[in-house]
């Protein structure tokens, strides 16, 4: 069957089974050991079997964001770059900008689809996220909100059931 008729599920059956990811944690003020959100997409990751290849806590500056998904995206083990924070809309928050300017090309389906989920659980402050994902260097790049409820909800609903499949899409 040509590609073009293939449904989602044998594009499914065709993705890897395992997706290597770096994890970073935008923030100015988080640890090691007090970034619960990084933990819970570290987590949630592994548990999924997508082995986190390493992971960054970076401070909310731009540039800085910028250089360590180029450097990931470097790593040819890592097939995806998630990120958590930033993606408010306070002075500091930047993360949107930052990897917008990094993308190749945009899905912006995944910023609708994870505000409405969130908006089923958190009302109508879901409209303040500015969550994302696109592609940069042929790697898949995410943005979740700060949050660990907010990281659980992307990678639960969105990320971990459609991450193979992505992959597969974005190496073709």
């Amino acid at each position: 069957m040509s590609d073009v008729a293939a449904t989602p599920r044998e594009h499914k059956a065709h993705a890897p089974r395992s997706v290597g990811c770096w994890v970073v944690t935008i923030s100015d003020t988080k640890t090691p050991e007090t970034d619960t959100s990084g933990a819970v997409i570290r987590e949630l990751l592994n548990a999924a079997g997508h082995p986190v290849i390493g992971s960054a806590i970076v401070s909310d500056e731009p540039a800085e964001v910028q250089r360590v998904v180029r450097e990931a995206c470097k790593d040819e083990r890592v097939q995806a770059v998630i990120l958590t924070g930033g993606t408010g809309i306070t002075s500091r928050d930047s993360t949107f900008e930052a990897i917008e300017a990094l993308l190749d090309k945009r899905l912006p389906g995944f910023g609708e689809l994870f505000r409405m989920l969130s908006y089923q659980e958190i009302g109508a402050a879901a409209m303040l996220s500015r969550a994302q994902l696109g592609i940069h260097a042929r790697r898949i790049v995410v943005s979740l909100p700060g949050s660990p409820n907010a990281c659980r909800l992307g990678l639960d609903k969105l990320l971990i059931p459609e991450l193979p499949h992505l992959v597969r899409e974005v190496s073709r």
